[in-house]
Formats: C-alpha cells, sequence, structure tokens
C-alpha cells in the first residue's frame, strides 16, 4: 500500500503571516496534522528551516508529542538543527538542501559533493533510533552516493516531473471531489513528452535505489491532476505531499482534502 505523508509547512506559513515572532496563532499546524491524522494520513512532515520562516520549534515539539503516526522532520544538515532531532527523536529525518532565497525546497541535495558530512549525520541519527532518507533529484551517481552512506531512505525530487505535466487553469481541469476524480489531460504533444522523459527518470531511478536496498519516498509538486501518471514509478513507499493538499482545503477542508488524496493512491500497484 502507497503511504501518503502530509506536509503541514503551509499551514504554517499562513499562521506566520499574521503572528510571527508571537508564539501563538491561527491556524495551527499542529492542530491541522491531528485532522490529517483523523482522515487516513500515515504521517506527517514538517521542515524546521533555519530562518524559521514557517514551522517553528515549538510545532516540532508539540508535533513529538501528540503524533500517532510516523513524524518526518525535513532539515538541512546544519549542527543547530542536527542538534534538535538528536533531540526531539522524530521517527525518520529527511535531509534536504536549504537556500535563503528560495520560498520551498526546489532541486535535490548534492550528496557527492557532501558525501562524508552526510555520513556522519547518517551515523548520529541511527545511533539515536532515526531512520534518514535523502532528498535527491532521480539521478544514477546521487542515488549511488546515497547507499554508499548508508541512508535507509531517497526521496525522488519529483519537481521536474511535476512542472512538465502541470495544466494550467484554462485547461479545464477535472478537480478531485467529482465522482471520478479524474486526472486532467496535458496541454499538447510537447509538454506530454517531456512529462514521459521525467517519468522516465524517476522510474529508472527507482530501479536502481530498490536494487541498492534503499527504500524509495517521492515528493515536491505533486497534486491531484498528475499523481495518476506517477503511479508508473514502481517501489514507491510513501508519498510526502503539502501544498496541493493544503490548497485543495481551501475548498473542502483538511480532512476532505486528505481523503480525497487517499483514494486516487488507491490505484497504485507497485
Amino acid at each position: 500500500m502507497l503511504k501518503l505523508g502530509v506536509n503541514i509547512d503551509h499551514i504554517a506559513t499562513l499562521r506566520e503571516a499574521r503572528y510571527r515572532g508571537r508564539g501563538w496563532g491561527e491556524p495551527d499546524p499542529v492542530a491541522a496534522a491531528l485532522t490529517c491524522e483523523a482522515a487516513g494520513a500515515h504521517g506527517i512532515t514538517a521542515h524546521l528551516r533555519e530562518d524559521r520562516r514557517h514551522i517553528q520549534d515549538r510545532d516540532v515539539r508539540k508535533l513529538r508529542e501528540v503524533l500517532k503516526t510516523r513524524f518526518n522532520l525535513e532539515m538541512a544538515n546544519v549542527p543547530e538543527i542536527v542538534a534538535i532531532a538528536l533531540k526531539l527523536k522524530p521517527d525518520i529525518v529527511c535531509i534536504v538542501p536549504e537556500r535563503r532565497q528560495e520560498v520551498t525546497t526546489e532541486g535535490g541535495l548534492d550528496v557527492i559533493a557532501d558525501e562524508k558530512a552526510l555520513m556522519k549525520t547518517r551515523k548520529r541519527m541511527n545511533d539515536a533510533g532515526i531512520e534518514v532518507s535523502l532528498f535527491i533529484a532521480p539521478d544514477r551517481r546521487q542515488i549511488e552516493a546515497a547507499s554508499r552512506i548508508g541512508a535507509q531512505f531517497i526521496e525522488l525530487h519529483t519537481g521536474a516531473f511535476a512542472e512538465e505535466c502541470w495544466a494550467g487553469p484554462d485547461e479545464a481541469l477535472h478537480l478531485p471531489g467529482r465522482a471520478d476524480l479524474r486526472s486532467a489531460k496535458l496541454a499538447g504533444k510537447e509538454r506530454h513528452l517531456a512529462g514521459s522523459i521525467e517519468l522516465e527518470r524517476l522510474i529508472a531511478g527507482a530501479e536502481q535505489a530498490h536494487a541498492l536496498g534503499l527504500k524509495v519516498n517521492a515528493g515536491h509538486g505533486l497534486n491531484y491532476q498528475n499523481l495518476a501518471r506517477l503511479h508508473c514509478v514502481p517501489r514507491l513507499v510513501e508519498l510526502n505531499i503539502g501544498h496541493s493538499i493544503i490548497s485543495r482545503a481551501v475548498a473542502v477542508g483538511v480532512g476532505d482534502a486528505v481523503k480525497e488524496m487517499l483514494r486516487l493512491m488507491k490505484k497504485y500497484r507497485g
């Protein structure tokens, strides 16, 4: 069964837009996480960034206390956040690159360039009973490096796939919530071809990772429209999805948005 991890960063982004620095405010990402759990989500993802632009330290502490499902802490490989993770002890950490100017994480880790430091952090996390995932592009050399450092998981960066598959608002999207939750059609032969190229990269990356003994997650830019195409990618354990679910929640509520995504994921056969 393909699992769903819901990223709640955008709930915190909305809160911080009005209440930044106050230590309280709405909406509450912890309450949203509990709603996601109740709706059937298999895990919750939160990214504690160095600049604390959305998720705050108090959020991750509370999440660790109340969650009954898998807690995935996204983090940069920097001393301050590593120390917090070792104290917090989430079920798994996903190490991601982090740039101050980006709105959200836009690229995969360069594992090859940072292999020694990543291996050190991986060992420290595993010694504390925390699994380690690396957020990487579906690149052969990066997957090999992830295997060398001993990570338990990789999370394949699906951003390029999602960009190529995106169908804009003028292309008659079939919004989720209708009877069959159909995926939107891709616009044009060129976009379809490009999407197919990115899909082939993800398929090859997943097969390679599995052969190397890595478990495979995926995330970034996945939504109700492009998810059906991702079903071609084998060996997937979990999808981490945030923006699309929170966006849909504006119309139908967080619980129903999660349930709609889970219904789409049931068609996955691995």
